[in-house]
């Protein structure tokens, strides 16, 4: 876990904020005006609010922006009991919503950051807005999803080290290092824009996983998928209409080798189907980083005209 105040060279300047309401010092960071439409930013594997930090920047001068950490990354706690299946994410979400009491949200999800915001959107719709996808998947009962899961997998270099570590039996052992391998990591999943390696930001995604105890939420979000056990929360009828007639964004990095767009924008598009969808050529899976600016303006757009 990092220092609660690190700013890593004032590249992430925000106030920190922590709940124990999921059952563990969950991290989140609370920007922009209280009685304004929050705006939930959530991350994925191995990230935490840090991909955020340009958008919290942009954003929190008109909305409040409200970007946690899930358990086992970032500033958050990683508890040792704990199992970090992606259900486990969905709880520890909703008991952070409901304790802040958040409403209008707007959903902003990068990775399996749409799993766990698709997840409390089943669960409390109509706390939901908007929904915007940033490469993140918007599983929501469609009845391709499994199909649709597996063929990405079998292409993903990602998903395709996961199954082999696994089988292997090292997964564990390979992630328990990330501290020292986030570098390999990261652009194994894909990002383009080399310049972004900087020192503060190498930093960054490190620290949260300095030693293997440290490491478990993201061997516990690998392991879910190689060995079947995260669970995609089901909508009833009366959660995919109200989500359904919601506006909805998709904004994708084409260059993605981890979620490809082929794969699971056909999920997004069945449930929204008159959304627009913006793809980003020469971007990849954390287009958050290749594009920060591109991004901040679409997203800012959407908030404006809807």
């Amino acid at each position: 876990m990092i220092e609660a105040d690190a700013t890593f060279s004032g590249t992430f300047p925000f106030t920190p904020h922590f709940t124990i309401a999921p059952g563990f010092r969950m991290h989140y960071v609370d920007e922009g005006p209280r009685d304004g439409e929050a705006v939930l930013c959530l991350h994925g594997e191995p990230t935490w609010g840090y991909l955020f930090r340009h958008l919290i920047s942009t954003l929190s001068t008109t909305h409040r922006v409200v970007v946690p950490d899930h358990m086992g990354f970032g500033k958050s706690e990683t508890p040792p009991e704990r199992s970090y299946w992606l259900q486990d994410h969905i709880d520890n979400l909703e008991a952070l919503v409901l304790a802040l009491d958040l409403t209008d949200i707007t959903l902003v999800m990068h990775d399996f950051g749409g799993p766990v915001g698709m997840g409390l959107a089943a669960r409390h719709p109509l706390r939901i807005r908007r929904v915007i996808s940033a490469n993140g998947p918007t599983p929501f009962g469609q009845a391709d999803l499994g199909e649709r899961v597996m063929a990405n997998a079998a292409v993903s270099p990602w998903f395709q080290w996961i199954a082999k570590a696994e089988a292997e039996g090292v997964l564990e052992a390979v992630l328990g290092q990330l501290g020292f391998n986030i570098l390999s990591t990261l652009k194994l999943n894909g990002f383009e824009n080399n310049a972004i390696i900087t020192d503060s930001f190498m930093a960054a995604y490190a620290a949260p996983f300095a030693r293997p105890a440290d490491c478990l939420g993201a061997i516990g979000w690998a392991k879910g998928f190689a060995t079947g056990t995260h669970r995609f929360e089901m909508p009833d009828a009366a959660a995919e209409r109200v989500i359904r007639g919601r506006p909805a964004l998709a904004i994708w990095g084409e260059a993605d080798r981890t979620l490809n767009a082929e794969h699971f924008l056909p999920l997004f598009a069945c449930l929204f189907p008159q959304a627009p969808i913006t793809r980003l050529p020469a971007t990849g899976h954390y287009c958050l980083e290749d594009a920060p600016d591109r991004i901040a303006r679409l997203v800012g757009d959407f908030l404006s005209q809807t």
